[in-house]
């Protein structure tokens, strides 16, 4: 994605897999956490924007806490160019003194913590060949085994279900889950809602 170059070649790491959590299952191409893991980073994973302040301090702060070598100098250079809409990360303008302010709050926050991240259950490895529509299925196979899902699990299929270009319904994510759409209803948070209507519009928009 051209948008990434910038990260990628001043060897920012927007990406960490869990450190100390222990996957329930572990195959070639994933691994999987029965009870959940917080410890995954995965910035930029969806081709959603950044479209709030409170997701732009988010990402900022989880890039903060995973480049420690970064001097506030080089963190600046790096919220300047998240932050010019011209570059495709953010969906709103920020002026200079707003970015400043931001900088600030970011840059005082406590990074002994990790930052509260959502509970990944499924992790597919980088080096895993297998195409969205595997993937899908690998998710409602697991799901479909505890006979339980949650916020995590709707969020994977909705991510998967958009890389392969279609549209995200309850009747999908019902189908790709294995689990009623009255159990779909039950679990999509308002957060969830939003994203599926973000990835649904940028779906459009391609199209």
């Amino acid at each position: 994605m051209r948008k990434m170059n910038y990260l990628h070649n001043n060897k920012i790491i927007y990406r960490r897999f869990p450190i100390t959590d222990k996957p329930t299952e572990v195959t070639d191409d994933y691994m999987y956490y029965e009870d959940g893991t917080h410890e995954c980073y995965e910035l930029f994973r969806s081709k959603a924007k950044i479209t709030t302040i409170k997701s732009l301090i988010w990402h900022l702060t989880v890039i903060w806490y995973l480049n420690p070598e970064v001097d506030i100098d080089g963190f600046r250079k790096i919220v300047n160019h998240l932050c010019n809409i011209n570059n495709n990360f953010v969906t709103f303008t920020l002026n200079e003194e707003k970015i400043g302010t931001i900088i600030d709050y970011v840059y005082k926050q406590d990074l002994e913590r990790p930052p509260k991240n959502k509970a990944r259950k499924i992790i597919f490895k980088d080096s895993c060949t297998l195409d969205v529509i595997q993937k899908l299925k690998i998710v409602g196979s697991i799901i479909g085994r505890s006979q339980k899902i949650d916020e995590s699990d709707i969020y994977e299929a909705m991510v998967a279900i958009n890389d392969n270009n279609q549209k995200i319904t309850v009747s999908r994510l019902s189908k790709n889950l294995n689990v009623t759409q009255r159990t779909i209803y039950r679990r999509m948070t308002d957060d969830l809602k939003h994203e599926k209507n973000i990835l649904n519009k940028l779906l459009n928009e391609k199209i």
